[in-house]
């Protein structure tokens, strides 16, 4: 069994659900800040497709312990998202368990568009040692499934960009042992104001690493690689095209496979 919640910053309940397989809430006010989401488990473990926003995609979330919190972001923080998220006065909060076959089946294992810079107790997770001057160049960007790449600096254009330090490394932690088979990345494309990545390197929990080398392109380039289990994975030794643009992107990357 699952249930929500919806409380203010000093914990005081606005709604929450019956605990169910299945939930929703009806939150009928605007959201204020310090606003967050709770999803309370029965038992540690549970993988959830969620949907905390109803202009935004449902995802499927591991959250190792019993309980996700998720913090209504405000200001700044939602210049990433479509306008129309976390406004007005009726919002639909949805959570359910997930099905066997859909935590089996293969996908992209890095998708989370509720993916927040600080971790909140469920995965995928993106990191990362250094950021741009703002929301719209953090590491959890590239994994909110937004693929359009051709401009910069406002939504839909968000990345994860490296405010030009050449030791720059990305990280997606999956928060349990996945396989993974394919890596898709999908470089920011708004030529001549950026560069491009000439080669990444991937590096897994298990010690293992893959050499990528790219393309100047705006489409998502694939990388299948020999199957291996890992927990985590850093996208690191960023090679920047010799060109005159200081401003190479991350605008998705992609983890395909199964959990274990």
């Amino acid at each position: 069994m699952i249930k929500l919640k919806i409380v203010d910053k000093d914990e005081h309940i606005y709604a929450t659900s019956n605990a169910g397989e299945a939930v929703s809430i009806l939150h009928t006010s605007e959201y204020r800040e310090g606003d967050h989401i709770y999803i309370e488990c029965e038992r540690p473990g549970a993988y959830c497709v969620i949907q905390l926003e109803d202009t935004m995609a449902p995802a499927l979330v591991y959250i190792p312990g019993q309980v996700l919190c998720y913090h209504v972001p405000c200001g700044a923080d939602r210049a990433v998202l479509s306008p129309k998220a976390f406004t007005g006065r009726r919002h639909l909060v949805r959570a359910r368990l997930a099905s066997e076959g859909e935590i089996r089946h293969r996908r992209n294992l890095a998708f989370n568009p509720y993916d927040q810079a600080a971790e909140g107790g469920y995965f995928p997770h993106a990191s990362s040692n250094i950021q741009g001057a703002s929301a719209m160049f953090a590491a959890r960007n590239a994994v909110d499934g937004v693929c359009e790449n051709c401009s910069h600096g406002e939504w839909p254009y968000a990345s994860w960009g490296i405010n030009r330090d050449p030791k720059a490394a990305w990280k997606l932690t999956f928060g349990r042992e996945v396989e993974l088979d394919e890596l898709r990345v999908t470089l920011r494309a708004d030529f001549p104001h950026d560069s491009f990545w000439t080669q990444g390197t991937v590096e897994f929990s298990d010690g293992s690493s893959e050499v990528l080398h790219f393309e100047k392109t705006a489409c998502a380039q694939r990388f299948p690689i020999a199957p291996r289990k890992v927990e985590w994975l850093v996208f690191k030794d960023l090679v920047k095209a010799d060109d005159a643009s200081p401003f190479p992107a991350l605008t998705q990357f992609e983890a395909w496979g199964r959990n274990v």
